[in-house]
This record gives structure tokens, sequence and C-alpha cells, in this order.
């Protein structure tokens, strides 16, 4: 009845009721304990699972949006360039493959590299600049090591398409300013500056687009406060300056 008492007991006293119903429930506790750390590894199992799938459908959102219309526009540009027989019909190809490889093949992990992803974002300057005035200037700027950097992919994307959809493309004095920096403190800057038609659009619009409220929840699901976002206007000019980690916890 109470095998680990000493000498002889008698059953169901207050100390032999005390102690067993102590030792039962050492057991429940640990038994408690066990299921309810399987129970939190499983739930954690499943809410990373749905945060990937959700960030997942996010960028795939991303990509079917921004593509449609811009490859659109491209074969237009191409159409054009093919009548005149420009020489500029054959890089327009090219340049138009490898945003489509890029596309459909290159961006399917949740980070890639940020050379990568700023040579996309050049290939997409020089299609989209075809419809730009020839005096425009656009100039991308990297400062530090960014060999080793890699960044969620289309993640800036949207803020460049800004500048050409509202920029003010057809007057001598469009410009595109882009600035990448890998800082000290192990993060990446992204700056972006534009000039841009204030009779076409408002800042309102510029903030808060489609493209823009995706890509901020896109920042907020991957980074969660651990990165900064400012977007401005001031005299016909889009502003809009990204620092995102690059090692998260």
């Amino acid at each position: 009845m109470w095998p680990e008492a000493e000498g002889v007991k008698d059953p169901f006293t207050f100390n032999h009721v005390i102690a067993v119903t102590l030792g039962e429930l050492y057991v429940l506790a640990l038994a408690t304990a066990i299921k309810l750390t399987v129970d939190w590894i499983n739930q954690k199992t499943r809410i990373d699972k749905l945060k990937k799938e959700h960030l997942e459908g996010e960028l795939n959102f991303l990509k079917a949006q921004i593509q449609p219309h811009f490859f659109f526009n491209t074969l237009n540009n191409l159409y054009s360039l093919t009548l005149e027989k420009s020489k500029k019909a054959s890089d327009v190809v090219l340049k138009l493959s490898d945003i489509m490889q890029y596309v459909i093949y290159d961006i399917k992990d949740p980070e890639i590299s940020l050379l990568n992803e700023i040579n996309y974002i050049q290939n997409y300057i020089d299609l989209e600049s075809l419809r730009c005035h020839e005096n425009a200037l656009i100039n991308i700027k990297i400062k530090g090591n960014i060999n080793d950097v890699k960044v969620p992919p289309l993640i800036f994307l949207s803020y460049i398409e800004n500048c050409f959809k509202h920029g003010n493309k057809n007057n001598d004095k469009f410009y595109v300013y882009i600035r990448f920096e890998k800082t000290n403190h192990n993060s990446l800057v992204f700056i972006l500056k534009n000039s841009y038609d204030l009779t076409k659009t408002n800042n309102e619009t510029l903030k808060k687009g489609v493209g823009n409220c995706n890509s901020k929840r896109r920042l907020d699901l991957i980074f969660e406060k651990n990165y900064q976002l400012k977007i401005s206007e001031e005299n016909n000019v889009y502003k809009v300056y990204i620092e995102i980690p690059l090692t998260k916890n």
C-alpha cells in the first residue's frame, strides 16, 4: 500500500493520503508540462508555416501586380523599335528576357543576392527609360561591399515603379536617384528620389499606392519592427528611405 514508507504504516491515514496525492500531482504536472510543450511546438510550427505561406502569397501578388502592364508597355516599345528598324530592339529583347527569367525562376527563395536584385532593377530602368525624355537623368549608386548581402526579392521595386508611373518622364528635367548603402552597423539603406508631376498625382497617392502597401506589409512580416520606412514629398520631389537589418533575430 505504501512501500516507500519506513516501518509498518496503516493505509489511508492522513499522512498516507497526502503523500500519495503529492506523488500523483508530480506525475500529473510532468505529463501536463510535456503535453503543453508539445502543443506549443506544434502551434509554433503551424504559425511559422502560415507565415511563410503568407509571405509567398504577398510576393506572388506583388509579382502579378507589377509585371503585366510593364511587359505590355515594353512589348509596345519593342514593336515601335522594330518598325523603325532600331538597333535598340535586340537589346530590349535581351533585357526583357533577363527580367522574365528573374521573375519566373530566380526569386522563389525568401532572400536573393542584392547584386542580382540591382541588376534586375537596372534592366527594369533601362526598359522604362525608352519612354523617358532623352535628357532624363537616372543614376544608381552603391556604397559599401554588398557582395554577400541578401534581401527579400522585389522589396524595392514598387517604389521605383512609382517614379516612372507618376514622374514627369517626358520633361527634360526628369530624374531618378537610387542609392544602396551597406552601413557600419550591418544594415542596408535604400534611398530613392525623383521628380514627379504634381498635376497627375498627389502625396497621398504616392504614399498609399497598392504596391507601396504591399511592400510595407512584407516588410512588417519579415522584419516586424526592426526596420525603418519613411516616405515624403517636398517641392515635387518624391523621397523614400528604407533601412533593413542584414541579420534577423
